[in-house]
């Protein structure tokens, strides 16, 4: 077998496990639940802190 067809194996089997690994990341964070918005009320006393 040539050292290319090699390396293109190998690279296309990183590729796979990355794409896998993402995948089960994505599905970890979606399974979490909703998103909740930052509370507004917060955000304004922070900024007018930063002002300073």
């Amino acid at each position: 077998m040539d050292r290319s067809k090699i390396v293109a194996i190998i690279t296309g089997a990183i590729a796979l496990l990355l794409s896998i690994a993402y995948l089960l990341v994505v599905q970890l964070l979606d399974f979490r639940g909703e998103m909740l918005p930052a509370p507004v009320g917060l955000m304004l006393k922070m900024l007018a802190f930063s002002s300073f």
